[in-house]
């Protein structure tokens, strides 16, 4: 293996581990927040600290998003209905991928291996159990991670929900730039996915999934699984700052599990 690739593959490791470090320090900032907020409301702070507890954890907006009906997108599979699957259901190997569209390391893991994985499913070697969740809006204030897991659970209705998940990571905004909040900017989007039905916009600004999002991160905070993305193959932890990954690794990983 040359040098420059040494330094290219860790190089990405590090921007893993930075990226993971960050989203600790945030949450660590959002619970010493709470905590000082918990601290003037005995004080007797009122309604106004009551708001900004309610502002920083996901909002009373997200909240009133989830409020509808659970809608389980068409195919779902699974314990209750959160995976959404792609590739043939024969294939012996098993990608779980738990991630949030405006999550920085989950489209570094996407655009970094989208292409192996794409071939495996489509040789049968493999398939893929997709799980959405929203830990982003919850650390930087925002929408952005409900309403693009909603679309993409749209997508997954209307039969496209692999061009349309791969469109939203290559066209992912900064994680501080809440674009994805606005529904114009994911309806734009769909149209390079071939997704322009009136019914596919419809569920776009319904909402139709929220409720099913809103169910996948509540199940994800009590799973036990840390940060995103968590990438399991056949139920094992493929991928991380401390587990170095190449995409030729990783069909070696996948050809292993065709051994039963």
């Amino acid at each position: 293996m040359s040098q420059k690739n040494s330094d290219g593959k860790r190089s990405a490791r590090e921007r893993l581990q930075e990226q993971r470090e960050r989203e600790q320090a945030r949450v660590k900032r959002k619970r010493a927040l709470i905590a000082g907020v918990a601290v003037v409301v005995v004080l007797g702070a009122g309604a106004g600290v009551a708001a900004l507890v309610a502002s920083s954890g996901g909002g009373k907006d997200n909240k009133q998003q989830t409020s509808g009906p659970l809608v389980a997108p068409q195919g779902a599979m699974g314990k209750d209905n959160l995976a959404i699957p792609v590739g043939k259901p024969e294939a012996k190997a098993t990608l779980a991928v738990y991630e949030d569209f405006r999550c920085p390391a989950c489209a570094l893991f996407e655009n970094g291996y989208r292409d192996t994985v794409h071939d495996l499913e489509a040789k049968g070697q493999l398939k893929s159990e997709y799980h959405l969740v929203t830990l982003i809006d919850k650390n930087i204030p925002g929408t952005g991670s409900l309403h693009a897991a909603n679309a993409a659970a749209c997508a997954q209705d209307a039969g496209k929900f692999t061009a349309y998940h791969d469109e939203l990571y290559k066209n992912q905004p900064p994680e501080t730039d809440d674009a994805f909040g606005k529904k114009d900017r994911l309806l734009e989007l769909a149209d390079k996915a071939g997704l322009n039905s009136p019914a596919f916009k419809r569920c776009v600004e319904d909402g139709t999934h929220n409720s099913w999002v809103q169910k996948s991160q509540n199940t994800f905070s009590t799973s036990g699984l840390q940060g995103t993305p968590t990438v399991l193959l056949n139920g094992k932890s493929i991928y991380g700052p401390t587990t170095p990954l190449t995409p030729q690794k990783f069909r070696e990983m996948v050809a292993e599990a065709q051994k039963g």
